[in-house]
């Protein structure tokens, strides 16, 4: 593996960087952020300014209106993007649209693509995706998916509840997973207007980062059409690894910049601030957190990279993104809280983005597979001989 970055990328990177230093940092302290999210008109301001600059949606192949950068590229570009948190929305690779796009690229029809992914692409709409639901249903395990689908002539019955549905306010379309009368996981598209859908609620998180926020949503014999499976009728749980792989992936990339983000903030808070008769990063204690941070930055950063190589080789990396999920948000998580006890009182206040960061980043432990799920997959293969080559140990 060459870990030298092209000429051409290293432009992108120094472009991007630039971008949200100039365009988007200065937009941290304005109007717009809420509780649930960036409001529409501050979403639509951001997406301008990326527009303008020519770098939305990279991930999506060109003809959609994307850069068509491969998974490389792309751990450069979105740990560049996620420096603000404002960042991957401005460049529209934000969850979970960044997902859903992919997943309508990989699998979606010619005329599914033309109606959902091309506005997705451009920003005009959002987009939620449903699969998570209430206890009895599936949440770590999916296998316990219990909205159901049932046939009705050419079109589907889907009856159900889903929560934790990241932009369900404010969405223009779902994904949604139901389980036929013979139990098989399919995925349907349908717009959120349609009679049957019901956003309930929103609900209150940690995160305050993403569009819309999370919400709680109900089918009521909701009708859609057979035309409107995404994929093939069965192939749900399927389907979802093509997206989760490679979501899991992204969301560290973007984690990563906001981490480096909260490193920086305490790393020239420690130059400045002086305390018991020099600067705060000349004592022990502060000068190993920081060191412990670079550490787990280039941890973190070797196991992103190494997974997106995977990936490009064509392989699909669901062990190597469960073993980069949890290396990546477990080192993540420890550089944003030693950064907030390295500012101390200014680490658990508003007066720098760290806190926001902070609440942000802990819920990346959970969403996309705990770590302890992720853990125990990995557990299974060990104990069955396979080695994360695939071959027998």
């Amino acid at each position: 593996m060459d870990f030298a970055l092209p000429a051409e990328l290293a432009a992108l990177q120094d472009r991007v960087r630039r971008f949200i230093a100039d365009e988007i940092v200065p937009l941290e302290n304005g109007p717009g952020r809420t509780q649930h999210g960036p409001t529409e008109g501050l979403r639509r301001t951001l997406l301008a300014r990326g527009r303008a600059a020519g770098l939305l949606s990279a991930h999506v192949s060109p003809e959609f209106g994307g850069l068509g950068l491969d998974h490389r590229a792309k751990a450069v570009f979105f740990e560049e993007a996620g420096y603000s948190l404002l960042g991957p929305v401005a460049l529209n690779i934000f969850a979970p649209d960044e997902g859903n796009m992919h997943l309508l690229e990989a699998v979606a029809s010619a005329e599914q693509k033309e109606r959902w992914l091309r506005p997705l692409a451009s920003g005009e709409i959002r987009s939620c995706f449903c699969m998570t639901e209430p206890d009895p249903g599936a949440g770590s395990d999916p296998s316990m998916l219990q909205t159901a689908a049932t046939r009705d002539g050419d079109d589907y019955l889907i009856n159900g509840r889903k929560w934790f549905i990241t932009g369900a306010e404010g969405a223009a379309f779902a994904i949604i997973m139901a389980k036929l009368e013979d139990g098989r996981a399919t995925m349907f598209l349908a717009d959120m207007d349609r009679p049957g859908i019901t956003v309930e609620r929103s609900m209150d998180s940690l995160d305050s980062c993403f569009p819309g926020g999370h919400g709680v949503v109900r089918f009521d014999g909701l009708r859609v059409p057979a035309a409107d499976i995404l994929g093939a009728p069965g192939e749900g749980f399927k389907y979802a690894q093509v997206r989760l792989s490679p979501a899991r992936l992204t969301h560290c990339m973007r984690w990563l910049g906001a981490a480096r983000r909260a490193h920086d903030v305490a790393t020239a808070y420690a130059r400045r601030r002086h305390a018991f008769g020099k600067p705060l990063g000349s004592h022990e204690g502060v000068g190993f957190m920081l060191a412990d941070n670079e550490m787990d930055l280039h941890t973190a950063r070797l196991a992103i990279w190494h997974t997106a190589w995977v990936l490009d080789q064509g392989g699909l990396g669901l062990h190597d993104s469960s073993m980069t999920k949890v290396i990546a948000s477990e080192a993540i998580w420890r550089i944003v809280d030693r950064s907030v006890q390295i500012l101390g009182g200014q680490g658990v206040t508003g007066e720098t983005e760290v806190a926001r960061i902070f609440a942000d980043v802990r819920a990346f432990r959970i969403y996309d597979g705990p770590s302890e799920v992720h853990r125990w997959s990995i557990a299974k293969r060990i104990l069955k001989g396979v080695a994360r080559g695939g071959a027998e140990a």
